[in-house]
């Protein structure tokens, strides 16, 4: 009943893990910016809220590895469209707190509202990571990192941040 109601009033409805899902209507945000070749497609583009830790002190369910990449129930996940400073094989000591300034910042962002993700022209990166165009609250969080100078536009392949 309640879910028929929820289906009614344009709702959807979750049921991983205690997730709130928010409407459909604002999971696809047709302005955000893009990753190259991203498809505007329903591919796992509800909102879902949940409480964010970081990985290296838990399971990896719900957390935050670096300022690129989280887990989403289980789902490992890699911002599409921007690059990180490393946390785990850095280069110097600049681009571990750079990195770990990225990593903060990310998981302040994924802990501040419902978090929408939509998928590119690839699924997968070569390490296995989905990729994905991720937003809070409709806010693209690329664009955020970058603007806020803990992440930069992803080039091709890895470049040093010493």
């Amino acid at each position: 009943m309640v879910l028929a109601a929820a289906a009614c009033a344009g709702v959807a409805v979750g049921l991983n893990r205690g997730s709130v899902i928010a409407s459909v209507s604002d999971a696809i945000q047709s302005g955000l910016p893009r990753a190259s070749g991203a498809r505007n497609d329903n591919a796992r583009a509800d909102a879902v809220r949940v409480a964010f830790g970081y990985c290296k002190w838990g399971g990896r369910t719900n957390c935050v590895v670096d300022g690129d990449t989280f887990y989403l129930n289980g789902d490992k996940v890699r911002i599409a469209g921007i690059d990180a400073p490393e946390t785990h094989d850095y280069g110097c000591q600049s681009e571990l707190a750079l990195g770990n300034q990225a990593t903060e910042r990310l998981h302040g962002l994924l802990n501040s509202g419902a978090v929408t993700m939509t998928g590119i022209d690839r699924n997968r990166d070569r390490y296995g990571r989905l990729l994905r165009n991720v937003a809070v609250n409709g806010e693209d969080v690329g664009e955020a990192m970058v603007s806020a100078g803990v992440a930069r536009e992803y080039g091709s392949g890895r470049r040093s941040w010493c």
